[in-house]
């Protein structure tokens, strides 16, 4: 029998920077994520396809990306995409959701998600880590950690049994944990600040954003300094059961 194996749920169209220099979306993941010995493999869900329902089974575990749709939309894949998440928490199967993932997992457990009230927050935030949570202890996590955002939607609400672990000055739920087998992150600790500038600029043609917030928060991301190993160390131990 061969490794374990990991299934990357791609609900992002893959930008031409970062295709040219990461393989897509799935490659950064698999940077940050993969060990020797296991197989990742990705799924487009966004173009609607999913893991057949044999081949689940054959997993370890699940990544949820970001994504340009909202998590609180009823497009088919969307739901199509809660079904499997609800299916994949009753196999306690482990699932990391990231940014729009984030959001769609508190949504699959019943949480509300919606705009967020303070706007878009992009850049590199601090986020504040639970002192009472576990899984920051048994890995002597610090008691923040900085991490690149790049979101105007966010979890409102989660059901008592989630539990917030992180939160920040704009986002009052920027991680969660369900179990020991669901994990959702606000934040992107697989970009770069690279592919952050480059995304501020796609977000800026498409009219998302106006020049004057794009050119200041450019300038606060040359400053700051994401804590990429230590969401590496968190996300892995996570993912993998290593906690």
């Amino acid at each position: 029998m061969g490794g374990k194996r990991f299934g990357v749920l791609l609900c992002a169209e893959d930008s031409d920077y970062v295709k040219k220099k990461y393989g897509g979306y799935f490659g950064v993941f698999v940077e940050m994520l993969a060990e020797e010995g296991e197989t990742w493999d990705v799924y487009r869900v966004a173009a609607g396809e999913l893991p057949p329902d044999d081949m689940i089974g054959l997993y370890d575990g699940f990544v949820i990306t970001g994504s340009c749709s909202d998590a609180y939309g009823n497009d088919i894949w969307i739901c199509k995409l809660l079904s499997l998440l609800q299916n994949l928490n009753s196999m306690k199967k482990q699932v990391l959701g990231i940014c729009f993932g984030h959001q769609i997992l508190g949504r699959a457990l019943g949480g509300k998600i919606g705009r967020a009230t303070s706007g878009w927050d992009i850049g590199v935030t601090q986020v504040q880590l639970s002192s009472s949570s576990e899984l920051f202890s048994s890995l002597q996590m610090p008691a923040s950690l900085s991490v690149i955002e790049c979101h105007r939607d966010e979890v409102w609400e989660l059901p008592p049994q989630v539990e917030v672990v992180a939160w920040s000055e704009k986002t009052r739920i920027e991680m969660f944990k369900y179990g020991d087998h669901i994990m959702g992150i606000q934040g992107h600790p697989e970009y770069t600040k690279d592919i952050l500038l480059h995304l501020i600029d796609r977000l800026l043609q498409r009219n998302y954003i106006v020049e004057s917030y794009a050119d200041e928060v450019k300038s606060k991301v040359e400053k700051g300094e994401p804590d990429r190993e230590a969401w590496k160390k968190l996300c892995t131990s996570f993912l993998k059961r290593k906690l």
